[in-house]
C-alpha cells in the first residue's frame, strides 16, 4: 500500500516520528508541509494511507498546519491518520481541531489520531529536558510510535482522544497564541557571536529569515517553531535574557541537513 505522510517540524520531533512510521510501513513518501505552502490550490495525495504529523502549540495546531489542512483532499477509500507530538500542552484538542478542519474542507475527518510525548522545545518558557530525562522521554516515544505504526499498517480506526483540561487550555490559549504568532519573532535577537552561516534561514519552515549584512533578520511570518534558536551552531540567537543559559535541543534522530531539506530555503 502506498502511504504519504505530510509533516511539519521545528526541531525534529515530528520528522523523527514520521520517519519511524515510514520505516515500518514501507513504500512511504514524506512530504514537508513547509514545501507546500507556496503551491496554490488543493493537495490530493494519490495514496492508500495519508498521515499528518505535527507538533502541538498551546494545545492546538501550528498556523501553517491548519492552513495546509484546509487544502487537503483524499481518495474516497483512503485511510487518514494524524500523529501529534507534544511536550507540554496536551494533544487531544489539536487532533480534534484537525479533524474539524478536514470535515469542513475535505468532507471527511480522521480515521485515527494519536499523540506522542516528546521533549518540548519552547525555549522562550522553559529549557528542554536534558540528559537521562531526555533519553527516557525519547525511548518511551519510540515505543509508542512503534505501536502507532502497527495500528496504521493495519488501517485500524480508533476514536480521537478527549481531555476536558486540555480543551480548556486550548480554548484559553490557542487563539491568543495564533493571533500573535507571526510577529512573535520580535523577541529574537542575534549576538556578536553570529558567524553569518545562514543555518537559521535555511531551517526556517516559514521562510521568515533573511540575511542582511550576514546577520539574520526576521520578517514577521514566524510560526514560533524555535528551529532557528535551537539550530544555530554557535548559540548566537536569543529570545530575551533567560535563553542564554538554556540548553538547545534537536531530536537526535534528525540531522540539520534533514531540517534544511524540508525547507528548501536559501539565505
Amino acid at each position: 500500500m502506498k502511504t504519504v505522510i505530510c509533516y511539519f517540524t521545528g526541531t525534529g520531533n515530528s520528522l523523527a516520528a514520521a520517519k519511524q512510521i515510514a520505516a515500518v510501513l514501507g513504500d512511504t513518501e514524506l512530504v514537508p508541509i513547509a514545501l507546500r505552502t507556496d503551491t496554490p490550490g488543493t493537495f490530493a495525495p494519490a495514496a492508500d494511507r495519508v498521515g499528518i504529523v505535527f507538533p502541538v502549540y498551546f494545545a492546538g495546531l501550528p498556523a501553517m498546519v491548519a492552513s495546509f489542512a484546509e487544502r487537503l483532499r483524499f481518495r474516497e477509500d483512503a485511510y487518514v491518520f494524524a500523529v501529534a507530538t507534544f511536550g507540554g500542552a496536551g494533544a487531544a484538542p489539536a487532533l480534534r481541531q484537525l479533524d474539524g478542519i478536514l470535515r469542513q474542507h475535505a468532507s471527511r475527518g480522521l480515521d485515527a489520531g494519536f499523540r506522542v510525548k516528546m521533549p518540548g522545545n519552547y525555549i522562550l518558557m522553559y529549557e528542554s529536558p536534558q540528559g537521562e530525562k531526555q533519553k527516557r522521554i525519547l525511548l518511551a516515544a519510540k515505543t509508542e510510535i512503534a505501536r502507532i505504526a502497527g495500528t496504521v499498517r493495519q488501517c485500524r480506526k480508533q476514536d480521537l482522544p478527549r481531555s476536558i483540561f486540555e480543551q480548556i487550555v486550548h480554548s484559553l490559549m490557542h487563539g491568543w497564541f495564533i493571533g500573535r504568532v507571526h510577529k512573535k519573532d520580535e523577541v529574537f535577537s542575534v549576538t556578536a557571536a553570529c558567524t553569518g552561516c545562514g543555518t537559521c534561514a535555511a531551517v526556517c519552515p516559514a521562510k521568515n529569515i533573511r540575511l542582511v549584512d550576514k546577520k539574520p533578520v526576521w520578517n514577521h511570518r514566524c510560526e514560533l517553531c524555535c528551529s532557528c534558536i535551537h539550530t544555530c551552531p554557535v548559540r548566537a540567537i536569543q529570545a530575551g535574557k533567560k535563553t542564554g543559559s538554556r540548553q538547545r535541543y534537536r531530536n537526535p534522530d534528525v540531522t540539520v541537513a534533514e531540517l534544511k531539506a524540508g525547507r528548501e530555503n536559501v539565505p
